[in-house]
């Protein structure tokens, strides 16, 4: 949706931003009585959300997998729900934590439903649970997730699917910031290849294999370099990409 990014208190006075707090509450005296006070309205799709997977992450000695997987989907869902990729109008990128709360909704799931998990699943599962709300750039020892030769053969799918699903989200809301931005032809085309790439990992039911996802969330963040910036580079890499997905 379009928004105006700054907001005005009725009741106080006080001024904040809704791009970065996401709420019409005054943060100073509570009020929800506020009106905008710039005239430019900007494509804005992100709420501030944190990925916090501590309840989950604690119940695991305490509580039968099945119930640690239902805290740890509710935590990953409700993180989703609120993420976007276009903040006051600014293209964002895709970013990990976004990728590992989609990736552990879905071995969630398998968890949920499964009646003999091999101790490679339950292991996967555990490690996603560990590392996904960390982030890479400022907590040094966190468990990263598990590399694409470390996911299991029998949750391929469940990395494919997640993979797809955070893509697919990301192009759409990249879709939407281009048609604002007057994006030019070869943006719009390099859009339209990653949505068919997307189709054909979802005609699949994600099952490929975890560097067939890796390429595929890599030309996603290629090509959204190239919308942001007009890198050449980054587009000519996505092309490439989107060749070795056809195969």
């Amino acid at each position: 949706m379009k928004v105006r990014g700054q907001r005005e208190c009725s009741d106080c006075g006080a001024r904040w931003s809704y791009y970065e707090t996401g709420s019409v509450e005054c943060p100073e005296c509570g009020s929800l009585r506020s009106v905008g006070v710039d005239d430019d309205r900007r494509l804005h799709t992100d709420s501030p959300a944190e990925l916090d997977l501590t309840e989950a992450r604690e119940a695991v000695d305490a509580r039968p997998l099945r119930e640690v997987a239902d805290r740890a989907d509710e935590l990953a869902r409700g993180y989703v729900r609120k993420r976007g990729f276009v903040r006051g109008g600014d293209l964002l990128d895709l970013d990990e934590t976004y990728l590992a709360a989609q990736e552990l909704r879905h071995a969630a799931d398998v968890v949920r439903r499964g009646l003999d998990l091999s101790d490679d699943e339950e292991w996967y599962f555990l490690a996603l649970l560990r590392g996904a709300d960390a982030d890479p750039e400022t907590d040094r020892d966190a468990d990263p997730r598990p590399a694409p030769g470390e996911v299991p053969t029998s949750m391929h799918p469940v990395r494919g699917l997640a993979y797809a699903e955070a893509v697919e989200e990301y192009r759409g809301d990249a879709a939407d910031w281009a048609d604002e931005n007057d994006v030019d032809a070869a943006g719009r085309d390099a859009l339209e290849s990653l949505g068919d790439r997307v189709r054909r990992v979802e005609a699949l039911e994600g099952d490929v294999d975890a560097e067939t996802s890796e390429l595929l969330v890599t030309a996603a963040r290629e090509v959204g370099r190239y919308l942001r910036a007009g890198d050449a580079d980054a587009l000519a890499s996505a092309r490439q990409r989107f060749d070795r997905l056809a195969e």
